[in-house]
């Protein structure tokens, strides 16, 4: 797959395919207007192309929103949808200028001008150009004066995917993972840095790595401990992980650890990956250490159990 950043840069596509959209998550939902691209690709002779946008719109467009909260960061969603086997995928930089073009700029200068679809595939509620004024009515009056075909993605799809994506985003803050996994179509992941913390776990004979978020606007898991994986350097490990405040040790901010089975290298600065699996148990505070190293051996013992 090519990824385009520079959108006064594009290459000719040979009867480019197009749909256009956000792809948070990446999810089943949206695996179903990917095939539908492909295939249309296939019988235009042509190449599939998926049109996003970055940074998210409604930061631009709306000063009501703050802190959102994406399934994917930019990176993750490039990987799941080269996965998936798209030919290009055009990230478009969303400004203010983007973002106040008229409706029939959007059309003309952007995607008729840039891409010269043979076909573009969006749903029946799509809004585009200033204030939205956009609408599947217009680019299908459109259609004619530029000679694109129009296919609408249908209305239970697009239901299905706006649910599952709500759906995903509330089991992934609850800590209900394995619905979110069923949901994507695939293990939820996250990166993070590791940074040093106060190192309490390695005196009871579970070192933790403490992860630093690598992407502010990524979704965090709701509080607990989970079976996980771990990729450092192309390596996969067996792991669990604890997001909370550690109220054992009177921890006062929330931190992420992985205690990674197995494994003694020294890996600060560096950052890894974590498949999660599976939500074991809820935050508990012990009396003292001792009673907490007892509970994280069968912590391990349930990890191992689903891992």
């Amino acid at each position: 797959m090519q990824v385009h950043h520079n959108i006064d840069n594009l290459p000719v596509f040979k009867n480019a395919v197009i749909t256009i959209g956000t792809f948070d998550g990446v999810h089943s939902g949206h695996q179903q207007i990917i095939n539908t691209l492909k295939d249309a690709a296939v019988a235009a002779g042509g190449e599939s192309i998926i049109i996003t946008f970055h940074p998210h719109p409604r930061k631009v467009v709306s000063s009501a929103v703050t802190g959102i909260r994406l399934i994917n960061t930019l990176s993750e969603r490039i990987e799941l949808i080269e996965k998936a086997g798209v030919d290009h995928l055009v990230v478009v930089p969303f400004t203010d200028y983007f973002a106040n073009q008229t409706a029939e700029e959007y059309i003309k200068d952007f995607l008729v001008d840039k891409f010269q679809p043979h076909t573009i595939i969006i749903g029946y509620d799509h809004r585009f150009g200033r204030e939205r004024m956009g609408d599947y009515k217009l680019m299908e009056e459109k259609a004619i004066v530029y000679n694109y075909q129009l296919m609408e993605i249908p209305l239970h799809l697009l239901d299905t995917i706006k649910v599952s994506s709500s759906n995903i985003r509330e089991a992934i803050l609850h800590g209900h993972v394995e619905e979110a996994n069923q949901l994507l179509g695939y293990t939820f992941f996250f990166e993070g840095e590791v940074v040093h913390g106060d190192k309490i776990g390695r005196t009871i004979g579970y070192p933790t790595a403490n992860l630093k978020s690598t992407d502010e606007e990524k979704i965090v898991l709701g509080d607990g401990i989970y079976a996980v994986y771990t990729e450092v350097d192309g390596s996969r490990y067996k792991a669990m992980m604890s997001i909370g405040f550690r109220p054992t040790v009177n921890g006062k901010k929330r931190v992420v650890e992985v205690n990674i089975f197995n494994f003694e290298t020294e890996i600060y600065g560096k950052t890894i990956r974590v498949y999660v699996k599976k939500y074991l148990r809820s935050e508990v505070k012990f009396n003292g250490l001792e009673e907490l190293k007892q509970q994280l051996h069968r912590d391990k013992e349930d990890s191992l159990a689903v891992l």
